[in-house]
């Protein structure tokens, strides 16, 4: 179970940079992949930095109890 929270980690620290970037990418004024694309990169990626954070803390708990 240990591995899985680990994969999760790994999604949401992917998930973060991707939010990170966009921020970026959209100070710049013209974004490369357009406004529209990277918009949408940024509202997903937020949830779903927070939602797999989330769940990789609950599995390595429920490891450590195991």
């Amino acid at each position: 179970m240990y591995v899985k929270a680990q994969l999760f980690l790994g999604i949401s620290i992917i998930a973060a940079i991707a939010f990170v970037g966009c921020i970026f990418e959209l100070a710049s004024g013209e974004p490369q992949w357009g406004t529209t694309l990277t918009l949408t990169i940024l509202v997903g990626s937020l949830p779903l930095t927070v939602l797999t954070f989330l769940h990789a803390v609950k599995l390595a708990k429920a490891s450590m109890k195991e």
